[in-house]
């Protein structure tokens, strides 16, 4: 009798749940579903009902694909391997990530763990060549390494504005798609006990899950060699282009074609450009200049505005953006 939402489910949750859901029980439940019967009984008679109705979809199984031939892109990464051709070498799709680490630091066993899922994920050591203008994928060798760049700023009087201007560096030095890799690390020193390791991957390679998973075992494995212990992971039995051959073949056919219909109807008509009331010139080229506006929104609020989406069956994050709509 547990209520999705108010045990903190959100939208990207609720996609990963579906997901779980059809490869489970095979029930492909659409999205508005969840919002509509968020209780998990209740979901349960979703479910039912839709066995009963048809027979069950069951997804074929991802399966290892041989390393000997060309490897595909997944759909997302040749999105971005298009717009990277499109607008160059931007920066855009970084994906920055920036922890404190206090206390004594094992740089050993620091870089064991960065080596190690340098080598265990392959696709952070994707590379993406085209020679024929038709892209596929490389894989650099597991036993590159993944060295960090290294910065000590120990005793400097202006530490906090250079860590400031690294940090800022770090995010925006364009990435090489047809070289890699795809990840880069950078470890800057601020004292004895403190430093500040930064960790930048492309969108191509990463997203705000993988993220998780990648601190998750970067911590596992430091732990580990810290102690003297071997590696704790277990093997992995797929990798990323084993997923993207799956997507591609699963998703292909006419039920590709109807993913392409279902859009072409769905976008029909709309504007090439957003006409928003501004008091400057659009650019010939998207530039993303922009600026940020921080809003706080006090916790009495905050409350208020979870019981509200509570009330309503929405996200937090719904509820917001249907008040902005309004403003």
């Amino acid at each position: 009798h547990d209520h999705f939402f108010e045990l903190g489910g959100h939208s990207l949750l609720a996609v990963r749940l579906l997901s779980r859901l059809s490869q489970a029980v095979g029930v492909e439940l659409p999205l508005s579903t969840l919002f509509a019967r968020p209780v998990l009984c209740d979901l349960a008679e979703s479910i039912v009902e839709d066995l009963s109705r048809a027979d069950r979809k069951d997804l074929p199984a991802i399966v290892a694909v041989s390393r000997d031939e060309p490897l595909a892109l997944s759909f997302a990464q040749q999105r971005l391997w298009f717009l990277a051709q499109l607008d160059g070498a931007g920066t855009n799709y970084h994906i920055p990530l920036a922890l404190r680490l206090t206390g004594r630091l094992d740089r050993a066993a620091l870089q064991r763990s960065l080596d190690g899922v340098f080598a265990r994920h392959e696709a952070l050591r994707h590379v993406f060549v085209a020679p024929d203008g038709k892209p596929f994928v490389g894989i650099l060798p597991a036993d590159a390494g993944l060295r960090p760049v290294e910065h000590d700023l120990c005793g400097r009087a202006d530490a906090e504005a250079a860590l400031e201007h690294l940090c800022r560096e770090e995010a925006h030095t364009p990435f090489d798609l047809s070289r890699g890799p795809m990840i880069r690390a950078c470890l800057i020193r601020l004292s004895h006990e403190e430093h500040v390791f930064l960790l930048t991957q492309h969108h191509i390679v990463s997203d705000g899950w993988s993220m998780g998973v990648l601190v998750r075992e970067l911590g596992q494995l430091y732990r580990a060699f810290a102690a003297g212990h071997d590696d704790p992971l277990a093997p992995l039995g797929i990798q990323h282009a084993d997923y993207a051959a799956w997507q591609r073949q699963w998703l292909s056919g006419d039920r590709l074609q109807s993913q392409a219909r279902y859009w072409r109807e769905a976008l029909s008509g709309a504007p090439a450009c957003l006409a928003l009331p501004t008091d400057r010139p659009r650019p010939a080229q998207q530039s993303f200049a922009g600026a940020g506006v921080p809003v706080v929104i006090d916790r009495a609020l905050t409350r208020g505005l979870k019981r509200l989406a509570n009330q309503q069956g929405t996200t937090l994050f719904m509820t917001v953006l249907a008040a902005w709509a309004a403003v």
